[in-house]
């Protein structure tokens, strides 16, 4: 069992910056996959980045250079930068992590969401 507990979220006006964080209640493994994830009113919720242990991420093509997610590994924590944010940025910001098990499908764990608000 893992809780994972977002904060940073706010209202932002466009090509502003806001910086989210991720805290897990234990310590998760190198080999496990953390990432941040967003839900846009009336949308299925979709990948923003993700990174393993050793600092390798995966961004979808959206935030893409204008978001960097990373990881501290002492603190169980990640964080999402995100820079010159856009209107199409607006949607709640979930904390993910993906718990490997052997020969079995990994666990995901959520956290509650964090509210990102891009507005003029």
């Amino acid at each position: 069992q893992v809780q994972l507990v977002e904060s940073g979220g706010g209202l932002v006006q466009p090509g502003g910056s806001l910086r989210l964080s991720c805290v897990a209640s234990r310590n998760i493994a190198i080999i496990d996959i953390m990432g941040w994830y967003r839900q846009a009113p009336g949308k299925q919720r979709e990948l923003v980045a993700t990174i393993n242990g050793l600092g390798d991420t995966n961004y979808a093509d959206s935030p893409k250079g204008r978001f960097t997610i990373s990881r501290d590994n002492t603190k169980s924590a990640i964080y999402l930068q995100m820079n010159s944010l856009k209107p199409e940025d607006t949607a709640v910001y979930y904390c993910n992590v993906q718990i490997g098990r052997r020969n079995l499908t990994p666990l995901s764990y959520w956290g509650q969401g964090t509210q990102v608000t891009v507005s003029s």
